[in-house]
Protein backbone atom coordinates (compact mmCIF):
# COMPACT_ATOMS: atom_id res chain seq x y z
CA UNK A 1 0.00 0.00 0.00
CA UNK A 2 1.04 3.63 -1.23
CA UNK A 3 1.11 6.20 1.89
CA UNK A 4 0.28 9.81 0.84
CA UNK A 5 2.86 12.70 1.14
CA UNK A 6 1.58 15.49 3.94
CA UNK A 7 0.83 17.92 1.02
CA UNK A 8 -1.17 15.12 -1.24
CA UNK A 9 -3.44 14.37 1.85
CA UNK A 10 -3.97 18.16 2.29
CA UNK A 11 -4.86 18.41 -1.14
CA UNK A 12 -7.65 15.66 -0.77
CA UNK A 13 -8.81 17.96 2.88
CA UNK A 14 -8.88 21.38 0.47
CA UNK A 15 -10.94 19.75 -1.73
CA UNK A 16 -13.79 18.23 0.34
CA UNK A 17 -13.55 21.18 2.40
CA UNK A 18 -14.19 23.17 -0.59
CA UNK A 19 -17.63 20.86 -1.34
CA UNK A 20 -18.24 20.96 2.09
CA UNK A 21 -18.11 24.87 2.07
CA UNK A 22 -21.31 24.57 -0.44
CA UNK A 23 -19.68 26.04 -2.81
CA UNK A 24 -21.13 25.38 -6.85
CA UNK A 25 -19.44 24.62 -9.99
CA UNK A 26 -15.84 22.94 -10.32
CA UNK A 27 -13.12 23.12 -8.91
CA UNK A 28 -9.27 22.58 -10.28
CA UNK A 29 -6.40 21.62 -8.12
CA UNK A 30 -2.91 23.36 -9.34
CA UNK A 31 -0.13 20.74 -8.38
CA UNK A 32 3.63 21.24 -9.79
CA UNK A 33 4.71 18.77 -12.21
CA UNK A 34 6.32 15.97 -10.12
CA UNK A 35 4.51 16.40 -7.55
CA UNK A 36 2.50 12.96 -7.86
CA UNK A 37 -1.24 14.42 -9.31
CA UNK A 38 -1.66 10.54 -9.87
CA UNK A 39 -1.17 9.37 -6.04
CA UNK A 40 -4.25 12.28 -5.48
CA UNK A 41 -6.11 11.02 -8.39
CA UNK A 42 -5.81 7.05 -7.00
CA UNK A 43 -7.03 8.41 -3.28
CA UNK A 44 -9.30 10.02 -4.63
CA UNK A 45 -10.93 7.57 -6.62
CA UNK A 46 -10.33 5.02 -3.51
CA UNK A 47 -11.73 7.51 -0.74
CA UNK A 48 -14.78 8.60 -2.90
CA UNK A 49 -16.02 4.59 -3.37
CA UNK A 50 -15.48 3.31 -0.31
CA UNK A 51 -17.57 5.91 1.56
CA UNK A 52 -19.93 6.06 -0.96
CA UNK A 53 -20.10 2.75 -2.88
CA UNK A 54 -22.98 3.80 -5.64
CA UNK A 55 -20.61 5.92 -6.50
CA UNK A 56 -19.54 6.10 -10.58
CA UNK A 57 -16.07 7.70 -11.09
CA UNK A 58 -14.95 8.55 -14.78
CA UNK A 59 -11.11 9.62 -15.06
CA UNK A 60 -10.21 11.39 -18.41
CA UNK A 61 -7.12 12.32 -20.25
CA UNK A 62 -5.41 12.72 -23.47
CA UNK A 63 -2.64 10.45 -23.70
CA UNK A 64 -2.45 6.85 -23.10
CA UNK A 65 0.71 7.43 -20.96
CA UNK A 66 -1.01 9.56 -18.80
CA UNK A 67 -4.21 6.70 -18.89
CA UNK A 68 -1.25 4.14 -17.56
CA UNK A 69 0.70 6.18 -15.44
CA UNK A 70 -3.06 6.78 -13.22
CA UNK A 71 -4.26 3.24 -13.45
CA UNK A 72 -0.61 2.03 -12.54
CA UNK A 73 -0.95 4.37 -9.59
CA UNK A 74 -4.45 3.52 -8.40
CA UNK A 75 -3.51 -0.61 -8.00
CA UNK A 76 -0.29 0.60 -6.05
CA UNK A 77 -3.27 2.50 -3.57
CA UNK A 78 -5.68 -0.12 -4.10
CA UNK A 79 -4.17 -3.53 -5.57
CA UNK A 80 -8.52 -4.66 -5.97
CA UNK A 81 -10.01 -1.15 -7.42
CA UNK A 82 -12.92 -2.00 -9.39
CA UNK A 83 -10.84 -0.33 -12.69
CA UNK A 84 -11.71 -0.37 -16.16
CA UNK A 85 -9.96 1.18 -19.15
CA UNK A 86 -11.20 2.40 -22.44
CA UNK A 87 -8.59 3.62 -24.51
CA UNK A 88 -7.96 2.50 -28.26
CA UNK A 89 -4.46 3.20 -28.06
CA UNK A 90 -3.76 0.77 -25.54
CA UNK A 91 -6.34 -1.58 -27.04
CA UNK A 92 -8.43 -2.08 -24.23
CA UNK A 93 -12.49 -0.67 -24.62
CA UNK A 94 -14.04 -1.83 -21.19
CA UNK A 95 -17.38 -0.24 -19.31
CA UNK A 96 -19.21 -1.56 -16.51
CA UNK A 97 -16.75 -0.90 -13.34
CA UNK A 98 -17.77 1.66 -10.62
CA UNK A 99 -14.24 3.53 -12.04
CA UNK A 100 -12.97 4.15 -16.11
CA UNK A 101 -9.99 5.54 -17.30
CA UNK A 102 -10.76 6.86 -20.44
CA UNK A 103 -8.74 8.60 -23.03
CA UNK A 104 -10.99 11.48 -24.07
CA UNK A 105 -10.44 10.64 -28.20
CA UNK A 106 -11.92 6.96 -27.58
CA UNK A 107 -14.49 7.54 -25.26
CA UNK A 108 -16.04 11.30 -26.25
CA UNK A 109 -18.95 10.05 -28.65
CA UNK A 110 -19.48 6.88 -26.37
CA UNK A 111 -21.89 8.78 -23.65
CA UNK A 112 -24.48 6.88 -24.12
CA UNK A 113 -22.25 3.53 -23.61
CA UNK A 114 -21.16 5.28 -20.68
CA UNK A 115 -23.95 6.41 -19.25
CA UNK A 116 -24.86 7.60 -15.68
CA UNK A 117 -21.40 8.86 -13.94
CA UNK A 118 -21.17 11.22 -10.81
CA UNK A 119 -17.71 11.96 -10.63
CA UNK A 120 -15.38 13.28 -13.21
CA UNK A 121 -11.58 13.38 -12.98
CA UNK A 122 -9.71 14.93 -15.95
CA UNK A 123 -5.85 14.95 -16.10
CA UNK A 124 -4.38 17.92 -17.68
CA UNK A 125 -7.45 20.18 -17.44
CA UNK A 126 -5.63 23.47 -18.72
CA UNK A 127 -6.81 21.42 -22.55
CA UNK A 128 -10.55 21.71 -21.54
CA UNK A 129 -11.61 24.31 -23.81
CA UNK A 130 -12.70 27.88 -22.50
CA UNK A 131 -15.80 27.96 -24.87
CA UNK A 132 -18.60 25.13 -25.09
CA UNK A 133 -16.66 23.46 -28.03
CA UNK A 134 -14.56 20.74 -28.12
CA UNK A 135 -14.47 17.09 -27.26
CA UNK A 136 -14.49 17.65 -23.52
CA UNK A 137 -17.11 20.32 -23.53
CA UNK A 138 -19.42 18.11 -25.70
CA UNK A 139 -18.81 14.89 -23.79
CA UNK A 140 -19.44 16.63 -20.59
CA UNK A 141 -22.42 18.36 -21.90
CA UNK A 142 -24.06 14.54 -23.04
CA UNK A 143 -22.96 13.02 -19.42
CA UNK A 144 -24.85 15.99 -17.40
CA UNK A 145 -27.73 15.66 -19.72
CA UNK A 146 -28.06 11.97 -18.19
CA UNK A 147 -27.05 13.24 -14.50
CA UNK A 148 -27.26 17.06 -13.76
CA UNK A 149 -25.86 16.51 -10.49
CA UNK A 150 -22.10 15.46 -12.36
CA UNK A 151 -19.20 16.92 -10.71
CA UNK A 152 -15.89 17.81 -12.47
CA UNK A 153 -12.45 18.12 -10.69
CA UNK A 154 -9.60 19.30 -12.97
CA UNK A 155 -5.75 18.72 -12.56
CA UNK A 156 -3.09 20.93 -13.87
CA UNK A 157 0.56 22.87 -13.41
CA UNK A 158 -0.25 24.86 -15.53
CA UNK A 159 -4.22 26.47 -14.81
CA UNK A 160 -4.18 29.05 -18.02
CA UNK A 161 -4.94 28.56 -22.16
CA UNK A 162 -2.88 30.65 -24.72
CA UNK A 163 -5.32 34.10 -25.59
CA UNK A 164 -7.91 33.49 -22.55
CA UNK A 165 -6.03 33.83 -19.16
CA UNK A 166 -6.68 31.48 -16.58
CA UNK A 167 -8.83 28.50 -16.87
CA UNK A 168 -11.48 29.65 -14.45
CA UNK A 169 -12.07 32.71 -16.91
CA UNK A 170 -15.45 32.67 -17.87
CA UNK A 171 -17.78 31.03 -19.52
CA UNK A 172 -14.97 28.47 -18.67
CA UNK A 173 -16.40 25.16 -17.19
CA UNK A 174 -14.24 25.44 -14.43
CA UNK A 175 -14.83 27.83 -11.20
CA UNK A 176 -12.05 27.72 -8.67
CA UNK A 177 -8.47 26.70 -8.39
CA UNK A 178 -7.50 25.08 -5.45
CA UNK A 179 -3.55 25.30 -4.57
CA UNK A 180 -2.41 23.00 -1.47
CA UNK A 181 1.49 23.51 -2.17
CA UNK A 182 3.64 25.45 -4.45
CA UNK A 183 6.84 24.65 -6.31
CA UNK A 184 9.20 26.73 -3.62
CA UNK A 185 7.64 24.27 -0.77
CA UNK A 186 8.52 21.04 -2.69
CA UNK A 187 11.76 21.85 -3.48
CA UNK A 188 12.36 23.32 0.14
CA UNK A 189 11.42 19.89 1.51
CA UNK A 190 13.35 17.95 -1.50
CA UNK A 191 10.19 16.51 -2.95
CA UNK A 192 11.10 18.21 -6.49
CA UNK A 193 14.73 19.31 -7.58
CA UNK A 194 15.64 23.13 -8.21
CA UNK A 195 16.53 24.41 -12.09
CA UNK A 196 19.50 26.64 -12.60
CA UNK A 197 19.15 28.14 -15.84
CA UNK A 198 22.06 29.74 -17.41
CA UNK A 199 22.45 32.56 -19.78
CA UNK A 200 24.02 31.63 -23.11
CA UNK A 201 25.84 33.13 -25.85
CA UNK A 202 23.53 31.81 -28.96
CA UNK A 203 20.18 32.96 -28.60
CA UNK A 204 17.46 32.07 -31.42
CA UNK A 205 15.98 35.54 -33.31
CA UNK A 206 12.47 34.85 -33.96
CA UNK A 207 11.94 39.05 -34.60
CA UNK A 208 10.44 38.49 -38.14
CA UNK A 209 8.33 35.29 -36.63
CA UNK A 210 4.53 36.12 -37.20
CA UNK A 211 2.04 35.02 -34.38
CA UNK A 212 -1.51 33.23 -35.12
CA UNK A 213 -3.60 33.06 -31.97
CA UNK A 214 -1.11 34.12 -29.73
CA UNK A 215 1.86 31.53 -30.53
CA UNK A 216 4.23 31.83 -33.15
CA UNK A 217 3.35 30.11 -36.71
CA UNK A 218 5.14 27.09 -36.16
CA UNK A 219 6.21 26.72 -40.14
CA UNK A 220 7.91 30.41 -39.68
CA UNK A 221 9.16 29.64 -36.11
CA UNK A 222 11.03 26.39 -37.34
CA UNK A 223 12.10 28.18 -40.66
CA UNK A 224 13.76 31.19 -38.43
CA UNK A 225 15.54 28.84 -36.00
CA UNK A 226 16.89 25.57 -38.00
CA UNK A 227 19.77 26.58 -40.04
CA UNK A 228 22.69 24.79 -39.86
CA UNK A 229 25.40 26.91 -38.41
CA UNK A 230 22.61 27.75 -35.96
CA UNK A 231 22.32 23.55 -34.86
CA UNK A 232 25.97 23.75 -34.90
CA UNK A 233 26.61 26.51 -32.71
CA UNK A 234 24.11 25.31 -29.80
CA UNK A 235 25.20 22.15 -29.67
CA UNK A 236 28.47 23.40 -29.23
CA UNK A 237 27.29 25.30 -26.36
CA UNK A 238 25.68 22.83 -25.01
CA UNK A 239 28.49 19.96 -24.73
CA UNK A 240 30.89 23.06 -23.27
CA UNK A 241 27.95 23.63 -20.58
CA UNK A 242 26.90 19.79 -20.42
CA UNK A 243 30.32 19.01 -18.37
CA UNK A 244 29.61 15.24 -16.84
CA UNK A 245 25.77 15.61 -17.37
CA UNK A 246 23.95 12.43 -18.33
CA UNK A 247 20.67 12.91 -19.67
CA UNK A 248 19.89 15.75 -21.79
CA UNK A 249 16.49 16.85 -23.12
CA UNK A 250 16.04 19.40 -26.36
CA UNK A 251 12.56 20.91 -26.90
CA UNK A 252 13.04 22.15 -30.88
CA UNK A 253 10.46 24.25 -33.19
CA UNK A 254 9.45 21.55 -34.99
CA UNK A 255 10.26 17.87 -36.55
CA UNK A 256 13.25 18.68 -39.39
CA UNK A 257 14.70 21.16 -36.21
CA UNK A 258 14.51 18.38 -33.98
CA UNK A 259 16.22 16.13 -36.50
CA UNK A 260 18.82 18.48 -37.53
CA UNK A 261 20.03 19.20 -34.21
CA UNK A 262 20.09 15.06 -33.16
CA UNK A 263 22.21 14.96 -36.41
CA UNK A 264 24.47 17.22 -35.10
CA UNK A 265 24.81 15.81 -32.17
CA UNK A 266 25.77 12.93 -33.53
CA UNK A 267 28.30 13.89 -35.78
CA UNK A 268 29.88 15.61 -32.35
CA UNK A 269 29.92 12.28 -30.75
CA UNK A 270 27.31 12.22 -28.76
CA UNK A 271 24.87 9.48 -28.26
CA UNK A 272 21.43 11.04 -29.49
CA UNK A 273 18.13 10.07 -30.95
CA UNK A 274 14.88 12.22 -31.94
CA UNK A 275 11.41 11.66 -31.39
CA UNK A 276 8.49 13.34 -33.40
CA UNK A 277 4.78 12.26 -33.79
CA UNK A 278 6.03 10.54 -36.42
CA UNK A 279 8.08 8.25 -34.72
CA UNK A 280 6.44 5.08 -35.00
CA UNK A 281 5.13 3.43 -31.37
CA UNK A 282 7.74 0.53 -30.98
CA UNK A 283 10.82 2.48 -32.12
CA UNK A 284 9.74 5.46 -29.43
CA UNK A 285 9.41 3.35 -26.88
CA UNK A 286 12.73 1.55 -27.57
CA UNK A 287 14.27 5.27 -27.42
CA UNK A 288 12.78 6.53 -24.33
CA UNK A 289 14.08 3.17 -23.05
CA UNK A 290 17.64 3.71 -24.37
CA UNK A 291 17.49 7.37 -22.90
CA UNK A 292 16.45 5.88 -19.40
CA UNK A 293 19.08 3.27 -19.28
CA UNK A 294 21.51 5.85 -20.22
CA UNK A 295 22.67 4.00 -23.83
CA UNK A 296 21.41 7.09 -24.98
CA UNK A 297 22.87 10.52 -23.65
CA UNK A 298 20.65 13.32 -25.65
CA UNK A 299 17.49 13.47 -26.68
CA UNK A 300 15.76 15.89 -29.16
CA UNK A 301 11.96 15.82 -29.65
CA UNK A 302 9.26 18.10 -31.14
CA UNK A 303 5.99 18.49 -29.58
CA UNK A 304 5.74 14.93 -27.91
CA UNK A 305 7.35 14.94 -24.66
CA UNK A 306 5.93 18.12 -22.31
CA UNK A 307 3.35 15.54 -20.82
CA UNK A 308 3.37 11.70 -19.86
CA UNK A 309 6.86 11.67 -20.23
CA UNK A 310 8.85 11.29 -16.67
CA UNK A 311 12.94 10.42 -16.23
CA UNK A 312 14.04 12.06 -12.89
CA UNK A 313 17.54 11.72 -13.75
CA UNK A 314 17.18 14.65 -16.73
CA UNK A 315 20.01 16.90 -15.57
CA UNK A 316 20.07 18.85 -18.46
CA UNK A 317 17.58 20.71 -20.53
CA UNK A 318 18.28 22.88 -23.81
CA UNK A 319 15.15 25.11 -25.00
CA UNK A 320 15.27 25.34 -28.33
CA UNK A 321 11.63 26.38 -28.51
CA UNK A 322 10.33 30.43 -28.12
CA UNK A 323 7.44 29.92 -27.66
CA UNK A 324 4.41 32.65 -26.13
CA UNK A 325 2.85 30.13 -24.25
CA UNK A 326 3.29 29.85 -20.43
CA UNK A 327 1.53 26.42 -20.10
CA UNK A 328 4.06 24.95 -22.66
CA UNK A 329 7.15 26.65 -21.08
CA UNK A 330 6.03 25.26 -17.32
CA UNK A 331 5.89 21.60 -19.30
CA UNK A 332 9.09 21.56 -20.95
CA UNK A 333 10.75 23.13 -18.03
CA UNK A 334 8.97 20.84 -15.33
CA UNK A 335 10.69 17.71 -17.02
CA UNK A 336 13.95 18.58 -15.18
CA UNK A 337 12.23 18.87 -11.90
CA UNK A 338 12.30 15.79 -10.17
CA UNK A 339 14.98 14.65 -7.52
CA UNK A 340 17.64 12.63 -9.06
CA UNK A 341 19.86 10.29 -8.72
CA UNK A 342 23.45 11.69 -9.13
CA UNK A 343 22.73 15.66 -8.72
CA UNK A 344 20.52 18.04 -6.60
CA UNK A 345 19.51 20.10 -9.52
CA UNK A 346 18.94 20.54 -13.17
CA UNK A 347 20.56 23.10 -15.68
CA UNK A 348 18.51 24.94 -18.12
CA UNK A 349 19.80 26.52 -21.51
CA UNK A 350 17.73 28.95 -22.76
CA UNK A 351 18.56 29.51 -26.16
CA UNK A 352 15.06 30.32 -26.67
CA UNK A 353 14.56 33.77 -24.80
CA UNK A 354 11.24 31.72 -22.44
CA UNK A 355 12.85 32.53 -19.09
CA UNK A 356 12.92 36.16 -20.58
CA UNK A 357 9.59 35.97 -21.69
CA UNK A 358 7.77 34.30 -18.98
CA UNK A 359 9.73 34.91 -15.68
CA UNK A 360 10.89 32.17 -13.52
CA UNK A 361 9.07 29.04 -13.41
CA UNK A 362 7.77 30.01 -9.56
CA UNK A 363 6.30 33.19 -11.07
CA UNK A 364 4.84 32.54 -14.42
CA UNK A 365 1.19 34.21 -14.90
CA UNK A 366 -1.61 34.07 -18.21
Amino acid sequence: MTQLRDYQQKTINDLYEWFDAGNVGNPCIVMPTGSGKSHIVAALCKDALQSWPETQILMLTHVKELIEQNAEKLRQHWPNAPLGIYSAGMRQKHLGEPITFAGIQSISKKSDKVGHVDLVIIDECHLVNHKQTGQYRTFLEDLVRINPALRVIGLTATPFRLGHGYITDQPAMFSALLTPVSIEELVYKKFLAPLRSKHTKETLDVSGVRKRGGEFIESELQAAVDTSPKNTAVVDEVIEWAGDRKAWLFFCAGVKHAQGVANVLREKGITAACVTGETPKKEREQILADFKSGALQALTNANVLTTGFDYPDIDLIAMLRPTMSPGLYMQMAGRGMRPKSHTDHCMVLDFAGVVATHGPITAVKP
